[in-house]
């Protein structure tokens, strides 16, 4: 059963937005699967990403979340960039 995919819902923001040019992904991917890997994925789609991995934070369905947390089908993930301000 493990084979099984699930399809989660990723929502962007700040600089994961101004990437994408919308203001969610919809990814299909194995079950049991750890939120850090939609991080990878976007930085595999856009490599200019990669200065924003050691300080994006990872929520699950309105919940902060470690990397290693595995998601399931219909779960709603938010990359969480570090907010400037002024």
């Amino acid at each position: 059963m493990s084979n099984l995919s699930i399809t989660v819902t990723v929502k962007l923001f700040a600089v994961y937005q101004e990437v994408y040019g919308v203001p969610e992904l919809v990814l299909t991917l194995p079950s049991q699967t750890p939120v850090s890997h939609v991080l990878e994925h976007c930085i595999q789609e856009h490599p200019e990403l990669e200065q924003w991995r050691s300080v994006t934070h990872f929520g699950v369905n309105l919940q902060f979340v470690p990397p290693d947390t595995p998601l399931s089908h219909g779960d709603e993930v938010v990359l969480i960039p570090p907010v400037s301000g002024g």
